[in-house]
């Protein structure tokens, strides 16, 4: 079997799926993005994609270090996306090929299902009480906010008081059953993230996430030395080896690889039993498009630390299609008391509609990240 070509489609909300085909009528599908970053990660594709056709797509480990190792400068999140989605399309064909989930070509799984969270509010979290109460109506057992606005490295108590104001009440609506993710999204720097998380305590946040920038893990030490809330990172790092000193220091407790930036099943399988032997959780991040939370499930299948999973039903920056617009079976992802089901059919377990991939990918897409300022004019992390 040989790789033959490939497509790329750029679709709405903010994904790029990749297809790729082969002689013997297998296609594969994945998903490499950078929200705001498409038409960079488009071209990496398009360079890597030099390499491989005419390949053999099963050899998966050799191609996946080809990509990474022949790259003299290597890593980062254009690069590591980009292989990520042509990581995830050869799975998809090899399963196909077998027919098998790729979870059997890992070993097995360990669990029939996983537990889903759900996100409220926005960018700038407002009306949470009432969307938490929704997503609560609706079976979830898990939600996840972003905590703050913008942040100066000190700022105000006000500010502290309006998070814990809006905390509070969540938790008063949804009782003390229901887990609650608190995203610090990197906006907090670390004199006012150790104030943060000491006032978030009494609520029992299931985690805080990112209560630093992943460029100042260093200060992970203080706040775990701070607080008893579990903290989780690792949204923005991209391979085994930035992870590598992160487990050594010992100062999380969840790990959130996102499987369509940190290198694809391939890369993320091994990041997630590496965190096994540091008794340390898995909460893959994805607030992306179907093939990436397809890729998740597989991974989770197979990973005992593995304990929630994040999806993008619903989330605030699906404006014009969401999850479910893109596959044939708009039960593939049931959610039901809280969990999903992880599919049994081959590869990914998914059936993309690719018509509906052309038709959407015929429309303007330039999505970007928003640009935050202070008050002085200063750029905020946003």
């Amino acid at each position: 079997m040989k790789i033959t070509d490939y497509t790329l489609y750029q679709v709405p909300p903010r994904w790029l799926f990749l297809k790729i085909e082969t002689d013997e009528g297998f296609v594969g599908w994945g998903e490499p993005i950078i929200e705001g970053r498409a038409l960079t990660v488009k071209a990496a594709v398009e360079e890597l994609m030099e390499y491989l056709i005419g390949k053999d797509p099963q050899r998966i480990e050799d191609h996946w270090n080809l990509l990474y190792r022949s790259g003299f400068y290597r890593g980062g999140p254009i690069l590591m996306s980009a292989i990520a989605g042509i990581d995830q399309a050869l799975w998809d064909i090899k399963g196909k090929y077998y027919n098998a989930p790729i979870y059997q070509l890992l070993g097995g799984k360990c669990r029939d299902k996983i537990k889903v969270y759900s996100w409220i509010g926005g960018d700038r979290p407002s009306e949470v009480v009432t969307a938490a109460k929704e997503v609560v109506d609706q079976g979830f057992t898990a939600l996840k906010m972003n905590a703050t606005e913008e942040l100066q490295y000190i700022d105000s108590h006000q500010k502290m008081d309006q998070v814990i104001e809006r905390i509070s009440a969540v938790r008063d609506a949804v009782g003390s059953s229901i887990g609650i993710g608190i995203d610090f999204h990197g906006r907090v720097h670390k004199p006012m993230a150790k104030i943060l998380a000491k006032e978030l305590e009494p609520f029992h946040p299931m985690f805080i996430e990112e209560p630093v920038l992943p460029e100042n893990n260093e200060a992970l030490r203080e706040i775990a030395n701070h607080v008893t809330i579990p903290i989780a990172v690792g949204e923005r790092m991209f391979s085994r080896w930035q992870f590598k000193p992160l487990l050594k220091d010992g100062y999380v407790d969840i790990i959130q690889p996102d499987l369509s930036h940190a290198g694809g099943i391939t890369e993320c399988k091994k990041i997630i039993s590496m965190a096994e032997a540091f008794d340390v959780a898995a909460a893959p991040h994805c607030p992306l498009g179907p093939i990436a939370l397809a890729a998740c499930l597989q991974v989770d299948a197979t990973s005992h630390n593995a304990f929630i999973q994040e999806q993008s039903l619903g989330i605030h920056y699906n404006v014009e299609s969401d999850l479910l617009d893109y596959v044939v079976d708009k039960d593939v992802f049931k959610y039901e008391n809280g969990y999903v089901y992880i599919s049994n059919k081959p590869g990914l377990g998914i059936e993309i509609d690719e018509e509906h991939v052309k038709r959407m990918a015929t429309k303007s897409v330039n999505c970007r990240n928003p640009v935050w300022r202070h008050e002085d004019g200063s750029i905020a992390e946003w």
